[in-house]
């Protein structure tokens, strides 16, 4: 156990936040240290909870506080959702992660022409308050944290959040969770965007000075590389690009006026917990350290909070099969030790048959399950940063570093010094999306050449003929039902009001000084669509049509 003073501020954060009476020991009963570290560190190293958090962001970790057990839910309508919200928060889920369908995502209503065959199929159907309503109907959104994985109507979907909490009782003050809100990775990798990047960036940015006076406990942002990473990056490109979009984000906050340590302690960010075991730790270890020293020597933030880079992850569903698809339990638990070993601050894991359909309610569970297995009989969250001090796994997060650094060094030649306008023109110049389709290329090479061995697909083949899940099926009664709700919904409110509201919306996106989210509340409130605000402000905006990648 280390003892000189160079671990003073660990220990002073330890001995404020731990359970000093707790039992930690082996199941032989070999006691445990909440620490295991030489007297001297390296400062690349350092203590849990000091700078520059390589070993977490915590002192005390996951011995006074286990991670959040995120589950991802969403189908149907919002009354199908809540009844699978409840039993997710029945069988010990303490975090709720919002799933949204495709016109959802796309910025669609349900009676959008576009919107025919994909209502409830992939997530939830919002359009309106009254959905948000029934999606939260009963759950104290005053006790537990919902994330909304969201992008482009990000906005419309808070704004929802916070009418829908208020009018159940719970103030906004008191709201906490997190909005993926990360447009920079819609043109990267996932291509749910609306608007071109430069009047998005002003969006992502109105929200995070809404909320930073209005939402203290919330998190406006998460920076998420889980969808790069999905769409065929390397583990280190998803470390770089996410990173970069983070200080794009700062950028752009503090060029809106915003000093650093105003917003910084509330951005949080998103990774993959892909099947590279330490090559995923290395890289989460990296990421701390990087964001703790870009900030600090940087953007000048003298918070702590600031620098602390707290992130959720979510096991990979790029790395899931569909054939034997019960391996995929053992891949899942595979990437979920490794975020945690990497010192996530919440976990989602993923279903076995999430690469066939929505996950079914017992595909469901054993996610939860595994989580829950690592918490309580692994013995892992007994110690911070058990693999630290590994030659292995320094090695690999000073690597996964330096090449990071490589990739910024490139994106800020783009922009010319700035990481906000080599984020942005790196979008328009098809920079991030040419090195990721690259790399994806290059893995489904080694797939195809057997230089990779994925199991059940190139290799270890017998048994593929007997896969016998049940899976979920979303009819197009579901379909039927979202229609008849919104139908109603237009029926029942006052077009007057929803105009006004639209055309204050309208004035208020043409006036670059005037914080968009007041008038999108206030069209929640008055019940337009998602699909009626995306549309007005798209009359002010533009839509953005990407260019090939050649």
């Amino acid at each position: 156990m280390p003892n000189d003073l160079g671990k003073s501020e660990w220990r002073r954060q330890f001995d404020a936040a731990a359970l000093r009476d707790a039992d930690f020991e082996t199941m032989s009963g070999v006691p445990l240290e909440p620490l295991y570290a030489p007297s001297e560190l390296p400062e690349s190293i350092g203590w849990p909870g000091a700078y520059p958090y390589t070993r977490g962001p915590y002192a005390s970790m996951y011995r006074t506080r286990l991670w959040t057990m995120r589950l991802f839910a969403g189908f149907g309508t919002a009354e199908d959702t809540n009844q699978r919200f409840k039993d997710l928060i029945a069988h010990g889920g303490n975090g709720l992660s919002v799933a949204f369908d495709l016109p959802t995502l796309m910025g669609r209503d349900s009676d959008d022409p576009r919107s025919e065959g994909e209502v409830g199929k992939c997530g939830v159907a919002v359009d309106s308050l009254a959905d948000a309503k029934d999606l939260f109907a009963g759950i104290d959104l005053g006790a537990i944290t919902t994330s909304m994985t969201i992008n482009s109507p990000a906005p419309m979907l808070l704004a929802m959040y916070i009418a829908a909490a208020e009018e159940g009782g719970t103030p906004r003050v008191a709201l906490g969770g997190t909005l993926q809100n990360d447009i920079l990775k819609e043109y990267q990798a996932q291509k749910e965007y609306v608007y071109p990047p430069r009047p998005s960036m002003r969006l992502v940015t109105d929200v995070i000075r809404f909320t930073a006076v209005e939402m203290p406990k919330y998190h406006p942002v998460s920076v998420s590389g889980y969808h790069i990473r999905e769409a065929g990056s390397t583990a280190a490109q998803e470390l770089a690009f996410t990173v970069a979009n983070g200080f794009a984000y700062v950028e752009s906050a503090m060029a809106a006026g915003m000093g650093v340590d105003e917003f910084a302690p509330t951005l949080s960010f998103f990774f993959n917990a892909h099947i590279d075991f330490f090559e995923e730790i290395a890289k989460y270890r990296a990421a701390r350290r990087i964001w703790a020293r870009w900030l600090r020597d940087r953007y000048g933030a003298r918070d702590p909070r600031s620098m602390q880079l707290r992130f959720h992850t979510q096991t990979a569903g790029v790395s899931l099969t569909a054939q034997q698809p019960e391996v995929n339990i053992v891949r899942t638990a595979i990437e979920a030790l490794a975020g945690v070993l990497g010192g996530t601050q919440s976990l989602h894991t993923n279903s076995m048959d999430e690469v066939l359909a929505l996950p079914s309610e017992k595909a469901a569970r054993i996610a939860l399950r595994t989580q829950q297995v690592i918490a309580h009989e692994t013995g892992v969250p007994s110690v911070a940063d058990p693999l630290g001090g590994s030659w292995y796994v320094e090695e690999l997060t000073d690597r996964m570093e330096a090449m990071a650094e490589e990739i910024f060094a490139r994106i800020e030649e783009i922009g010319e010094g700035s990481m906000l306008e080599g984020c942005v023109r790196g979008v328009e110049e098809n920079y991030f999306q040419g090195e990721i389709a690259q790399s994806a290329y290059d893995f489904e090479r080694k797939v195809a050449s057997r230089r990779r061995i994925v199991v059940g697909v190139n290799d270890f083949t017998d048994g593929n003929a007997e896969d016998d899940l049940a899976v979920l099926s979303i009819g197009p009664e579901v379909e039927k039902r979202q229609l008849d709700r919104i139908a109603e919904v237009k029926a029942s409110r006052s077009a007057p009001s929803v105009a006004a509201a639209l055309a204050e919306l309208g004035e208020a996106a043409a006036d670059p000084t005037r914080n968009v989210m007041p008038p999108i509340l206030e069209a929640t409130r008055a019940y337009a669509t998602v699909g009626e605000m995306i549309d007005c402000l798209a009359e002010v905006f533009g839509r953005w049509a990407e260019s090939p990648v050649i």
